[in-house]
């Protein structure tokens, strides 16, 4: 039996979250030199990230017992993603041209061949581990990852049913799927502060994202204002008001694709979620044509940034590292695959000469969903955080098919 978590208190571990973010921001911002220094090499949104999975690993906070997760991602997150919505530039982000979503489909591309490949690296590194075709065969459990890493938990839950996943496989894909998730993703948030000398080095065109950050902070230069009470009340009427409208449109319309048109959860359209990050999107969409976009002068983005920081931390609560020793082919196999993919990514982008915003939020619009590809692409500037949350909408699109085709190939190779 595991020891219980030093603090079971959801209040108090929301306090040590908030403790380790303010010291973060403080000592990132902080004029002495060891600070300087040191978050030159460190990004401060990867300490964000990194020390709660401590809390976690050592067992002060127990992340997988916590609801801070699951409040975060269903409040905090619907209302960041209005907040940073509302004040894009569509024409602006078209503009960006079709590089994004050929990022995007190189990356779901490498998740689908990625698996096969694993498994052929699992059957000469133990041929033992393979599990024959049983419900807790490897290929089976493989196929809900590649559900997870091309669109998200609804696709996820769809593999395990369509390909009769036993609960022991599952619970160590589930694992693997995450450790191995965020991993990638710690990898990425550390590539996103070196764009600059990346970019240069592969002589990518960033032309048109430089365009888009320079609209938004000229915009900055010539509307910010000293918010108000009126103006932050404001909004947090418009993050959380359109929040729970959304939440009331998720809880009929999930059930009601579900219970009237089955066949629908391939695209994800029975999921609350998905209709949770379809709604707030379009309706932030719809309210960045209307006067609520000047909210922005207000520090919209700063607020919806904040709450995207404290979504950051409750995700590295849900780390532990020591997970890996448990089953460690298993996560040998994961590794691989993120390889395959992260290479088919990289490759693809020195020959477009895709810039590494591209490439890193592509991936995560495939391997994190909607929950983290904003987190990514915010890495490289708030403006750019809609293309994340519209790509992976498009993953949530894809996912069920593509995983199926991998869970086909993989099946292929497992029993012949």
């Amino acid at each position: 039996m595991s020891n219980p978590a030093l603090i079971s208190n959801d209040a108090t571990a929301l306090g040590v979250l908030a403790i380790m973010l303010g010291l973060v921001f403080y000592t990132s911002s902080s004029k002495n030199p060891f600070w300087q220094k040191f978050y030159k090499f460190i990004p401060a949104l990867l300490l964000c990230y990194f020390l709660p999975s401590l809390l976690n690993t050592f067992g002060v906070i127990d992340g997988h017992s916590s609801q801070l997760y699951f409040v975060a991602s269903r409040y905090l997150l619907p209302a960041c993603l209005v907040l940073l919505i509302l004040s894009v530039d569509l024409k602006a982000i078209m503009n960006l041209g079709p590089k994004a979503v050929i990022m995007f489909l190189t990356g779901t591309v490498g998740i689908v061949i990625g698996g096969p490949i694993a498994l052929l690296a699992l059957s000469a590194i133990d041929p033992s581990a393979m599990g024959g075709n049983g419900p807790d065969a490897v290929w089976r459990g493989m196929t809900t990852v590649a559900g997870s890493w091309i669109g998200g938990g609804a696709n996820q839950a769809a593999m395990k049913e369509v390909y009769n996943v036993g609960g022991n496989i599952f619970s160590i894909m589930v694992t693997v799927d995450v450790i191995v998730a965020n991993i990638w993703m710690a990898v990425l948030l550390f590539l996103a502060s070196r764009a600059k000398q990346i970019d240069t080095y592969t002589g990518a065109d960033t032309s048109a994202i430089e365009t888009l950050k320079d609209k938004v902070e000229k915009y900055h230069a010539e509307n910010a204002r000293i918010p108000s009470l009126t103006d932050l009340m404001l909004i947090v009427a418009v993050g959380f008001g359109i929040t729970g409208f959304a939440h009331m449109a998720a809880d009929f319309l999930g059930p009601f694709f579900g219970e009237h048109y089955p066949w629908t959860a391939q695209y994800s359209l029975t999921s609350k979620f998905f209709w949770l990050v379809v709604t707030v999107t379009s309706i932030g969409l719809a309210l960045s044509f209307s006067p609520a976009r000047h909210l922005e002068a207000a520090g919209a983005s700063k607020v919806a940034s904040a709450f995207l920081y404290i979504l950051v931390a409750t995700i590295g609560l849900h780390m532990d590292v020591t997970k890996i020793f448990d089953a460690p082919v298993f996560f040998v196999i994961g590794m691989i695959w993120m390889l395959v993919h992260a290479s088919l990514m990289l490759i693809v982008a020195k020959l477009i000469k895709a810039p590494l915003f591209y490439m890193a939020v592509g991936s995560q619009a495939n391997v994190g969903g909607a929950a983290s590809a904003p987190i990514v692409a915010a890495a490289f500037h708030p403006a750019l955080a809609p293309v994340g949350v519209l790509l992976a909408v498009l993953g949530y699109a894809l996912g069920t098919y593509m995983a199926w085709l991998c869970g086909q190939l993989m099946q292929i190779i497992a029993v012949t």
